[in-house]
């Protein structure tokens, strides 16, 4: 059971763990929103550290610290995705868009969402520091990471061929998505109502991106997860940062 998690630290993050994967990549599925877990208290500490230092009070400091960890944590793997994904936009069907988002080449769509991603995380994160509302900053890891179950667990393989996301989505079973979504949950309900708001919000914009993905592309792959990611992260970040106090 344990190899699971190991697969899924492995995969989602740069952070070097003891023990050996498991055979069956769709076992690390239920871990997904642990990994998030530990994203977050990463960031978490991060902002604690922080606070300890003579120019605590530069928001924009630590804001541009939790971007780099957060990117350099996940290898910058989702922020590629989201990239990816904006490129594919400038195809006419299907196939073209696959074509677009394999091509290892950035586009103009994929900078300016790359550009965009960092400055909404960026103004996000600086307003979670002048609040002071760090536990966001654990919350929606764990959220996000949750939600790629979701869209794994429920769409299938977009490309023919083999890709990273296809081992995972091969073997997915609904009770890895029932699994990671009762973990989240219970992350989100000892975080209060905000957690369960944020929780909420999130599957919401995951059924507003499943449909999406349905007509683009009639499945999921890789880089859409990656897309996925970020693009739950920045609109919970968003709405957290927008009252610039714990939501309700």
């Amino acid at each position: 059971m344990l190899k699971g998690l190991v697969t899924a630290i492995r995969t989602l993050t740069i952070i070097p763990v003891p023990g050996k994967e498991g055979e069956d990549f769709s076992s690390a599925l239920p871990w997904f929103p642990v990994v998030g877990l530990i994203l977050g208290a990463i960031l978490y500490v991060v902002a604690l550290l922080w606070e300890l230092l003579p120019f605590d009070q530069w928001a924009w400091g630590c804001a541009i610290a939790l971007s780099a960890v957060s990117i350099w944590l996940t290898r910058g793997l989702h922020m590629d995705g989201l990239a990816d994904w904006a490129d594919s936009l400038g195809g006419f069907d299907r196939e073209r868009r696959l074509a677009i988002m394999k091509d290892s080449s950035l586009g103009a769509f994929g900078v300016m969402a790359l550009v965009l991603g960092i400055i909404f995380k960026l103004v996000a994160f600086e307003r979670v520091v002048l609040s002071g509302t760090y536990a966001i900053l654990i919350i929606i890891p764990v959220i996000s990471r949750c939600m790629l179950v979701e869209l794994q667990t429920t769409l299938s393989y977009a490309r023919s061929e083999q890709g990273m996301a296809g081992v995972f989505i091969a073997n997915a079973k609904n009770r890895h998505r029932i699994v990671a979504h009762i973990c989240a949950l219970v992350i989100c309900i000892f975080s209060g109502l905000d957690g369960i708001f944020l929780y909420a919000s999130g599957f919401a914009v995951t059924l507003f991106l499943k449909g999406m993905f349905r007509r683009q592309f009639n499945g999921i792959t890789g880089d859409l997860l990656g897309a996925s990611n970020e693009i739950i992260e920045i609109v919970l970040l968003m709405m957290a940062a927008i009252p610039g106090t714990m939501i309700l």
